[in-house]
């Protein structure tokens, strides 16, 4: 068992966004609790993807179950199946499949138990259904279908489902009876499509379909064969759960609801992993060492006494990150706001970039700052459907295209299927972004201390950084006058706490000002106030 490492702080970046060959320290945190998991992606010290997997969740995207067919509607061209939500799963026609039919005649078999191991060598393939069919032609009121999530819950829905079955690995993905090859169109060096389809052409099993993911790029014919092993003892796991199913059966899940999540994210190459539970630690370092000798070594145990979270900052960086208003340390700021059909963002520029002279290059930074935080907070908060983006208005036409290269650039890390249209006339960027998993949003407000719970205040664990950035500016505006800041004794005592370690001793470092701390009952917890040495308020311009 290895100690923690140093906890390092989680600081944010500035700047405009960074070319797309620069080597980004990636870490993945870990926080396994009773209920499931926490997973905080960290790109150069910064949250960029936030996940909670619960172990109890029943409809996971991937996961396989026998539905029974509840209503067909002709004119969604759809069905309604019942697979155990307290809403049915929606079924598409052209989710069914060309090889519904040889699917439906597997499924039936294997029910009755006439099935054994995971070959489908010399099983009848049935002609394809027609591509522009009807559904009442294909599935009926009553009739069993095997189906697999593709969007989870969200809100008022039930589950999206698809009967085109598919499983993937660490390398490849593999779906029966299909029977084509293909490579990940992100793999885009000619010579290593040619040679990974040659690869799969040799190993793929009969009467299935194998597709080349992102991950396997130089990977060699070995580890290519092993990943279809491993998926191939997970359809021997569906045809023994399937024998006597019935509807509404789960027939297969992820051990752990969190492998899937895990198995994409560790595509990448990450710097460090760091995990409070050891078997999970465990399970990613073998993960690792299977795909290539060694790997593993990224892998830390946390066991240290703080919550790995808290210790690693990134609990501070989730409740900076998720509320209406989030601010950028230029000054310039985003509104995001959602409405039932799509969400907005509103980009502000603040009152300190307001000041300088050139409109149009502000503009133009502020947009391209905002533009990475934009990028930042759709996976973040793993956004879905239409977003608008209300960049401030920039002339030069010029500006409007590298403001769009920018934003398709920072969108390249998303592993969501995205699209993103040019600025309009009107300034406005309309993004549309694949979502199969209920949006993320996380309570950034607590109740109040001082009112008992009649309204809502930000989160106290960011009021020092607030006091912080409000200082700053201050000092630069304040021409040499002393300042005092007056709060509650709880916050001066915290402020002034070992002397010279103190955020007082850090300022006066800092800046070279001394900035005198005033206890004052009078104030609430979370509110402060700063004077002259008159004790004349200073005005925050806003």
């Amino acid at each position: 068992m290895s100690n923690h490492p140093e906890a390092k702080p989680a600081s944010p970046r500035t700047g405009k966004a960074e070319n797309a060959d620069r080597v980004v320290e990636r870490e993945l945190v870990l926080n396994a609790t009773k209920d499931g998991l926490e997973i905080a992606l960290v790109e150069d010290r910064r949250l960029v993807e936030y996940h909670v997997e619960r172990e109890d969740s029943r409809f996971n995207v991937g996961d396989i179950h026998l539905g029974k067919v509840r209503k067909i509607n002709p004119g969604l061209n759809a069905a309604f199946v019942d697979v155990g939500h307290e809403k049915d799963a929606f079924l598409h026609y052209t989710d069914l499949g060309p090889k519904y039919t040889t699917l439906y005649n597997f499924t039936q078999r294997a029910i009755k138990g006439n099935l054994r191991g995971s070959h489908l060598k010399g099983f009848r393939v049935e002609p394809e259904i027609v591509k522009t069919g009807k559904m009442n032609e294909v599935l009926a009121k009553g009739q069993q279908v095997l189906v697999q999530v593709l969007k989870e819950p969200i809100s008022s829905k039930g589950p999206r489902i698809t009967s085109e079955i598919s499983l993937p690995g660490r390398y490849i993905v593999m779906t029966p009876f299909n029977g084509s090859i293909g490579v990940s169109r992100r793999i885009t060096a000619s010579g290593e499509r040619k040679r990974l389809l040659k690869l799969l052409e040799s190993i793929a099993p009969p009467n299935w379909g194998v597709i080349a993911r992102t991950a396997s790029e130089g990977v060699g014919v070995a580890e290519l064969h092993e990943d279809v092993n491993r998926i191939l003892e997970q359809w021997d796991h569906v045809i023994t759960n399937l024998k006597g199913a019935k509807p509404r059966d789960t027939i297969f899940s992820e051990t752990r609801k969190v492998n899937a999540l895990i198995r994409d994210l560790l595509s990448r190459p990450f710097n460090r992993i760091v995990v409070n539970d050891g078997s999970v630690a465990e399970d990613l370092r073998r993960n690792l060492d299977e795909g290539k000798a060694g790997a593993g070594k990224v892998v830390h145990h946390y066991n240290g006494k703080k919550p790995i979270f808290d210790a690693l900052h990134i609990t501070k960086q989730i409740k900076g990150s998720f509320g209406e208003t989030v601010s950028l340390r230029s000054g310039a700021y985003l509104v995001i706001q959602h409405t039932e059909a799509l969400h907005v963002i509103d980009i502000n520029s603040g009152p300190k970039i307001a000041k300088r002279t050139d409109q149009e290059e502000n503009a133009l930074r502020v947009n391209l700052d905002c533009a990475e935080e934009v990028a930042r907070q759709l996976r973040l908060r793993d956004l879905g459907g239409i977003i608008i983006v209300d960049f401030i208005d920039m002339r030069s036409s010029d500006h409007k295209k590298e403001l769009f290269r920018a934003m398709k650039d920072l969108m390249r890390e998303d592993r969501a299927k995205h699209a993103i249209l040019p600025l309009s006339k009107f300034g406005l960027m309309q993004i549309t972004r694949q979502r199969v998993r209920p949006e993320v949003n996380i309570a950034t407000k607590e109740t109040c201390p001082s009112c008992g719970g009649s309204g809502k205040i930000e989160s106290t664990v960011l009021l020092v950084d607030e006091i912080d950035s409000k200082l700053e500016y201050l000092i630069a505006q304040s021409s040499g006058h002393k300042i005092h800041l007056h709060a509650h004794p709880f916050v001066a005592a915290y402020i002034k706490k070992g002397f010279w370690n103190s955020l007082q001793m850090q300022w006066y470092r800092r800046w070279r000002k001394w900035v005198r701390i005033h206890s004052d009952l009078a104030l609430p917890i979370t509110e402060y106030r700063f004077t002259d040495a008159s004790n004349e308020a200073f005005r925050l311009e806003e």
